[in-house]
């Protein structure tokens, strides 16, 4: 299979949600989005071609960047090429590629299921995605019509995101321009992180990944990214505390027994199951400290778990509104 074991339970998830009307992460959340902002000003002249090694093993020849598509599970790869300054090649755009600039950028991807005869209509020059897109049979056709498809590594820890910069920066024939865009990435992840505030006893933070219309319910643990970022901002991830590995399924009884003091959700999340009062009646979140004293934290769909040049600034804002929620 191409997709990664490691994404398939929030994959599936992604795709019950797709038939069954939910709120996909299709435009601008309601909390605001976070920029996405090149690294440089200057106009980018890509050294091509390139031959490069994809994910997959295929070795890929890259002779032209002037229309690129590129999909993955969060958006990630549009926003790093946006960050390079090449957004204005982007011809095609996956469902988790939120920011602003994208919007008009064409949809490919049904869910986080690619449509070749999508993709080909746009007459790509480059293909960008991982092993979280599929089915294998897309991708193959794509490269069975001439299209370059390079796969980049999928990154779900704040240690993954600069070999997949560097990854998307080498495919576009701009290296130089990752490298700057890597030591940016890093200098505002390591000012985020010196900003975690330090707890006597920290707090247990639990993410939770809901979709009401699809029945889709879970919660995050070691190895879902959502541990990372609560990591990040000097708190305990409450559903590795409890032994869980990624996403498993929501149950009252593992919640209570986690007690997280905070919920963190997507806003997509949280307008699914008819916001908090909603979120009152799913199983077991009354009965935790986070639902009796209502500290529920949304971030949007498009950033919590990208992974990619802002995550610097989402650890930030995730902070910002956990020790807000804490504040009360």
């Amino acid at each position: 299979m191409l997709r990664s074991r490691r994404t398939a339970p929030l994959l599936a998830a992604l795709v019950l949600l797709s038939g069954c009307g939910g709120a996909a992460a299709t435009g601008p959340s309601p909390s605001g989005e976070l920029p996405v902002v090149p690294v440089s000003g200057a106009a980018l002249e890509p050294v091509l071609p390139v031959t490069l090694r994809s994910d997959d093993g295929a070795e890929v020849t890259v002779r032209d960047v002037s229309r690129v598509i590129a999909v993955n599970l969060s958006g990630t790869l549009a926003e790093i090429v946006f960050s390079l300054g090449l957004g204005d090649r982007v011809v095609g755009r996956d469902v988790g590629t939120t920011f602003p600039q994208a919007q008009g950028v064409p949809l490919v991807t049904k869910a986080h299921d690619l449509s070749a005869e999508g993709v080909l209509a746009l007459e790509p020059t480059l293909v960008l995605t991982d092993r979280s897109m599929g089915p294998p049979e897309a991708l193959q056709q794509l490269r069975a019509a001439g299209v370059p498809v390079v796969l980049v590594p999928e990154a779900w820890s704040l240690d993954e995101i600069a070999p997949r910069i560097e990854a998307v920066a080498a495919a576009l024939g701009v290296p130089d321009a990752g490298r700057a865009l890597v030591d940016r990435t890093r200098s505002e992840l390591d000012e985020a992180l010196a900003q975690a505030p330090e707890r006597e006893a920290p707090l247990k933070v639990a993410f939770l990944y809901l979709r009401g219309q699809a029945g889709v319910y879970l919660m995050g643990g070691r190895g879902s990214g959502a541990d990372s970022m609560i990591e990040a901002i000097g708190a305990v991830d409450a559903g590795s505390a409890i032994g869980l590995e990624r996403f498993r399924p929501l149950t009252s009884e593992g919640l209570i027994l986690a007690a997280p003091d905070v919920l963190v959700l997507m806003d997509g999340g949280l307008e699914s199951v008819g916001g908090e009062t909603g979120l009152l009646r799913v199983a077991g979140v009354a009965q935790t400290p986070a639902g009796r004293d209502r500290r529920f934290v949304t971030m949007d769909d498009g950033a919590l778990l990208s992974f990619g040049p802002r995550t610097g600034a989402v650890v930030r804002e995730l902070a910002r509104r956990v020790a807000a929620e804490v504040a009360g």
